[in-house]
């Protein structure tokens, strides 16, 4: 519809504008859909984790961080980040889809200089990573259907998401043998928690 009005010859530069803005955000937006339900069928369809590689869980995190320095800088959230060293052996693509995803769903709802605490330690048995924000929190009915593919908590986030990226994540790190869960309250924000095993 919007490329259709800028087809017409009465549109003021503004509208113009307006209109190419609105195409590129639902053009990304699509984008975005169609690769994580690729992504996603492939990772469904295989039982073990193929490609691995010895990499820095620490490192990986940080250059997911810088990957949405647009989004996070756009709303002037600080971070507080406190990571141990980490190597893990995995698929590094993989890994990536699940911190870019918590992050950037952290950055979504968290306000307006808000400010996101970002946790990795080392324990005897597993890597624990934990994502918290300050956003709306999810409530409690609905916390086990946020890892649902296409389900959407937040109405008012519906526009800027599809409901895909915590259903990969959780296949992911499921096919990882680990697991993610979710602690949250309304009004309270929310704190994801992934806990990968320790080889």
């Amino acid at each position: 519809g919007f490329a259709r009005q800028l087809k017409k010859s009465d549109i003021t530069e503004a509208q113009r504008q307006e209109y190419a803005d609105i195409i590129i955000s639902e053009a990304d937006r699509l984008t975005n859909m169609a690769s994580n339900i690729l992504t996603l069928t492939r990772v469904e369809n295989q039982q073990i984790v193929t490609d691995k590689t010895t990499f820095r869980l620490d490192e990986q995190l940080r250059r997911a961080i810088l990957l949405l320095e647009r989004k996070w800088t756009q709303k002037q959230i600080e971070w507080d980040v406190d990571m141990d060293e980490a190597t893990y052996t995995g698929n590094e693509s993989l890994m990536l889809h699940v911190w870019v995803n918590l992050l950037d769903n952290a950055i979504k709802f968290d306000p307006v200089g808000g400010e996101i605490r970002l946790r990795l330690h080392c324990e005897s048995t597993c890597i624990r990573i934990t994502v918290s924000d300050n956003g709306p929190g999810i409530p409690k009915d609905q916390q086990s259907a946020i890892f649902e593919r296409f389900y959407q908590a937040d109405g008012s986030h519906k526009s800027e998401g599809n409901g895909l990226g915590l259903a990969l994540a959780r296949r992911i790190v499921r096919m990882c043998g680990g697991e993610i869960s979710v602690s949250s309250e309304p009004g309270k924000g929310s704190c994801f928690t992934v806990e990968l095993p320790r080889e």
